[in-house]
C-alpha cells in the first residue's frame, strides 16, 4: 500500500468515527458527556472497554515483547483477571453507593478536601502520561509508514491526531465513546485474527500446525518459576499485575467512568466479569500473534526495523503486515486495527481528563449551569494540547519498550492511590488531611530512590511491577502515621 492509500483509509475511519459522534452527540449535555445519561447497556461496555484496555501498547508492543520475554506477559495477565474480581466486588459497590461523577470523590467524604485533591492529582498526572505512552506509539508507526514518505514531521502527525479525537468527542464525551470503543475493538480484534491466518498461510501451516510447531516452542514459554531474583518471576509478575489492574482501572477516573455509565451496579459488575475473562484470552493471541512474526521474520529475512539506528521491536508487526508483501487484506486490516487501538484508549483518556479536571480541579457542578458546558469544552480542547506536548517530549526522551514504560509509570504514579484506596476502605481511622498529599510525594520519592538502588545491592534481586504495592504499602503506612485519634462515624473536628 502506497503512503497516499493508507492516508484515504485512516480518513475514512475518521468519518466513520464523525458519524457515530454526530448521533450520540446530539444531546451535547454535561449528564451525557460525563456519565452517558447512566444508560448504558452493560455488554456494549464491556465490548468497548476490551480495546480501551489493550490500546495501541498492546496492539504492537506485546507481540514485539515476545522476543525477549516469551510468553512471560500472561503471568501479568493473570493477575489482571484477579484484580478485576477485587473491582467488581470491592470497588464498584462504593462508587455506585455515592453515585459519583468523578471516583476521587469518595476521598473527600472519607478523608477530606486534600486527600479528594491528592488522588485526582496522581490520577492527572498517571492518564497524560500512560495515554501519551500509548499515542506516541501509535504515533511513530504512523510516521514511519505514512509521513515521512510525504514530508511531514512528527510534530503535525501528532498535532494531526489529537484534533481528530478532539472533533469526535467534544459533544458526546463518553457517551460517543461507548459506541466508538465497540467499533475499535471489533476491527482490533478481526486485524490479529486475519494476521494470524494470512502469516500461517504463507508459511504452509494451519492453526493446529502452527501450535504444534517446534519453532512456537522456542517462545511459548509462560511460567517463569526458576529464579526467583529474575525481574519475570511469576510470583513478582502476578501480584504486579492484579495491583496494576486495581490501579489502573479501578481506582482509574478513565476506565470506571465508563462502567459507572451502566443503569445498575449488577450491570457494571457482569460488565467487568465477562470483559476480564475475554481479555484473557485476547491477550494470549496477541502473543501467538508475536511468535508468528518473529517465525515469519526469521524464515522470510525481514529485519527489525529501527528508529534512528535503534532497533525497535514494536515495529516488527507494522513492517511485516506493510512491507512484507502479505497483500491488501493483512495491510488494510493492522492498519485499522492500529488505529483502533490507538484512538480506543486515546479519545477515552482525553474525556476521562476533562472529567477529572472539571469536577475534582473546576467543581464545574458547582458553577452556574449557563457557564458549564463552556467550560468544559475550553477544558477539552486545554487536554488536548497538553497530550500533544507531553507526546511530542516523548520521541526525544523514551528508548524503552513502551508497554514496560506504561507499567512502569503506573509503578510510581497510582501507588498513592492504592494507599488511599486501601486505607479509607480497610480502616476506620480518619487521617490529618492536610498532610496527605505530603505523604504522597514522599512515597514517590522513597520508591524512585528504591528503583535506582544498583541489584548488587540485593544480593542480585531484579526489582519489577512489585514497586506498585510497595509503593501503596508506603503510602498506607505515611497515612497511619498521620492518622487523628477518631474515626469514622465521629464528629470530624478540625482536621
Amino acid at each position: 500500500m502506497t503512503p497516499t492509500h493508507i492516508l484515504l483509509l485512516i480518513i475514512g475511519y475518521f468519518l466513520l468515527l464523525m458519524l457515530i459522534s454526530y448521533f450520540t452527540g446530539k444531546n451535547d449535555s454535561n449528564l451525557d458527556f460525563f456519565r452517558a445519561g447512566n444508560q448504558s447497556p452493560w455488554f456494549l461496555v464491556a465490548f468497548g472497554m476490551i480495546g480501551a484496555s489493550l490500546s495501541g501498547v498492546t496492539f504492537i508492543s506485546v507481540p514485539g515483547g515476545v522476543k525477549a520475554e516469551s510468553f512471560g506477559y500472561m503471568q501479568v495477565v493473570f493477575g489482571y483477571l484477579v484484580g478485576y474480581i477485587v473491582i467488581a466486588f470491592l470497588l464498584m459497590p462504593i462508587y455506585y453507593r455515592l453515585n459519583v461523577t468523578s471516583i476521587y470523590e469518595y476521598l473527600e467524604e472519607r478523608f477530606g478536601k486534600v486527600s479528594y485533591k491528592t488522588g485526582a492529582f496522581f490520577f492527572f498526572i498517571s492518564k497524560v502520561l500512560g495515554a501519551s505512552f500509548r499515542l506516541f506509539l501509535v504515533a511513530i508507526v504512523l510516521q514511519q509508514f505514512i509521513f515521512d514518505a510525504m514530508g511531514i514531521r512528527f510534530e503535525v502527525t501528532v498535532t494531526i491526531s489529537i484534533f481528530l479525537i478532539w472533533v469526535y468527542t467534544y459533544k458526546g464525551g463518553v457517551k460517543t465513546i461507548i459506541w466508538t470503543d465497540s467499533l475499535q475493538t471489533a476491527f482490533m480484534l478481526v486485524s490479529v485474527a486475519l494476521s494470524i491466518y494470512f502469516i500461517n498461510q504463507r508459511l504452509g501451516w494451519d492453526l493446529g500446525q502452527f501450535l504444534a510447531s517446534e519453532e512456537l516452542k522456542a517462545y511459548n514459554k509462560i511460567f517463569f518459576v526458576d529464579d526467583f531474583f529474575a525481574r519475570n518471576h511469576f510470583v513478582k509478575s502476578f501480584l504486579g499485575g492484579m495491583f496494576i489492574a486495581i490501579c489502573m482501572t479501578g481506582l482509574d477516573q478513565d476506565m470506571m467512568q465508563k462502567n459507572l455509565t451502566c443503569r445498575s451496579l449488577k450491570d457494571a459488575q457482569k460488565n467487568m466479569i465477562s470483559f476480564s475473562i475475554v481479555l484473557v484470552m485476547v491477550n494470549f493471541f496477541f502473543l501467538l500473534l508475536g511468535a508468528l512474526l518473529f517465525i515469519y521474520a526469521q524464515k522470510m529475512n525481514i529485519g527489525v526495523p529501527t528508529m534512528d539506528g535503534v532497533p525497535k521491536t514494536d515495529l516488527l508487526f507494522p513492517e511485516i503486515a506493510i512491507n512484507s508483501g502479505l497483500g491488501p487484506v493483512v495491510a488494510i486490516t493492522f492498519l485499522l486495527g492500529l488505529i483502533a487501538a490507538a484512538y480506543s484508549s486515546a479519545d477515552s483518556a482525553l474525556t476521562s481528563l476533562t472529567t477529572s479536571f472539571c469536577v475534582d480541579v473546576l467543581d464545574i457542578e458547582k458553577k452556574p449551569e449557563t457557564e458549564q458546558k463552556a467550560l468544559r469544552k475550553k477544558v477539552h480542547v486545554a487536554m488536548g494540547a497538553l497530550l500533544i506536548v507531553v507526546i511530542i517530549l516523548f520521541k526525544y526522551v523514551l528508548e524503552r519498550n513502551v508497554i514496560d514504560g506504561v507499567l512502569t509509570v503506573a509503578t510510581y504514579t497510582y501507588g498513592p492511590l492504592l494507599g488511599l484506596f486501601t486505607f479509607g476502605i480497610f480502616t476506620k481511622q480518619k487521617v490529618k488531611d492536610r498532610y496527605v498529599w505530603l505523604v504522597a510525594l514522599l512515597s514517590v520519592a522513597l520508591i524512585y530512590g528504591i528503583s535506582q538502588i544498583p541489584m548488587v545491592y540485593f544480593g542480585g534481586y531484579q526489582i519489577g511491577y512489585e514497586l506498585l504495592p510497595v509503593n501503596g504499602l508506603l503510602t498506607f503506612l505515611g497515612l497511619w502515621l498521620i492518622r487523628d485519634k477518631r474515626i469514622v462515624g465521629q464528629d470530624k473536628g478540625d482536621q
